[in-house]
């Protein structure tokens, strides 16, 4: 499929895509006025019931007439992983007594929601769905394709680059090492595949018959540029939007991705039992030497959520999780829809060539 076939099946008339960002980060009114700027805007709902992925699909429905983008986890639970979990309840004593909170509680650990959260999604009939840490079922895909929804899902080595490509998807998202948030590796361990985003491009736009949407450390139109013409025909940018007012982060997060003066960028499993890339912080370093400890995902994910949510509220960032890719140190705050344009702008040569 050419570039412009993928922007063509998308719906979009831009090649900038918002990364989906499940969590407070992403929100309705950021997708939709990435949407309403020629883009594909994105709303993650890996941690919402069904009833409120609903819910976000009905409100950025009202907020755009454009196509968006309904991201799910399509794997990713170790729900058969046991751990001592005394040693992970007294760091977080320690963290939440810092913090004025009762005692932490040991969540139980949770079923994969998948299955229910697709039905929402199906039901919905989003213009787009992505996914990411595995490969839906070929029934729920070929359900997808049914409704005349766009898929795509997430890479992180030409390996699962080829299994996505024979599960019948529509695009692949290549997240290379320097991407933000969590891994998207499901083929093998993490450590194993973290390769450089333009490596990563080269690689499967050249074993791939899918189109490629580059994502990992864009933050400019020179980032852009630079993807576009190594065969990327989209660009997926999440650290790049969390500054923007329509973006749900703390106020605490975004003045941290503000001030990065430089790449302070790590891959930690302290937050939610999952590899993620974000700025090191007091509870990364509380963790670091005891990684044994961390429960599995997503049981520490909400372990974690009481701390993380009070350190958001009181302003404080050393308790938050971070998520960031390396270009942080060229964050900047603008309106989402001014931002669309800006990279378009600075990337506009590229653009026209591709």
């Amino acid at each position: 499929m050419a570039k412009h076939a993928l922007l063509q099946r998308l719906g979009i008339e831009r090649p900038i895509l918002l990364a989906p960002m499940a969590g407070s980060g992403g929100t309705p009114e950021l997708a939709a006025a990435v949407s309403n700027a020629g883009g594909l805007g994105a709303w993650g709902g890996a941690y919402s019931k069904p009833d409120d992925i609903a819910a976000a699909i009905r409100r950025i429905r009202q907020l755009t007439a454009r196509p968006f983008n309904i991201n799910l986890f399509a794997g990713g639970y170790d729900t058969d992983r046991r751990v001592d979990p005394l040693p992970m309840l007294e760091i977080m004593r320690e963290a939440h007594a810092r913090l004025g909170l009762p005692p932490p509680a040991l969540p139980p650990v949770p079923s994969d929601p998948f299955d229910e959260q697709l039905e929402a999604v199906l039901e919905a009939r989003p213009p787009v769905f992505s996914f990411t840490f595995g490969i839906p079922a070929s029934a729920q895909i070929a359900a997808l394709k049914r409704r005349g929804i766009a898929v795509s899902g997430t890479a992180t080595t030409l390996a699962e680059a080829r299994q996505l490509e024979q599960a019948g998807i529509d695009a692949i998202v290549a997240q290379g090492a320097e991407a933000g948030a969590h891994r998207g590796t499901f083929a093998a361990p993490f450590e194993d595949s973290m390769i450089p985003l333009a490596t990563l491009v080269r690689e499967i736009g050249a074993s791939v018959k899918l189109p490629v949407i580059a994502s990992g450390g864009i933050m400019d139109g020179r980032d852009v540029a630079a993807a576009l013409k190594l065969g990327a025909a989209a660009v997926q940018l999440g650290t790049a939007f969390l500054p923007c007012p329509e973006s749900g982060a703390p106020p605490a997060y975004k003045r941290a991705l503000l001030d990065a003066r430089t790449d302070t960028t790590v891959i930690t499993r302290a937050f939610s039992g999952r590899p993620a890339r974000g700025l090191t912080n007091a509870f990364i370093a509380m963790v670091e030497g005891q990684e044994d400890a961390i429960l599995p995902f997503r049981q520490q994910n909400d372990l974690t959520r009481p701390m993380r949510n009070a350190s958001g509220q009181q302003g404080v960032v050393d308790f938050i999780s971070l998520w960031a890719g390396q270009g942080v140190a060229r964050s900047r705050t603008l309106p989402a829809a001014d931002l669309v344009n800006i990279l378009i702008g600075e990337s506009a040569p590229e653009i026209v060539r591709a």
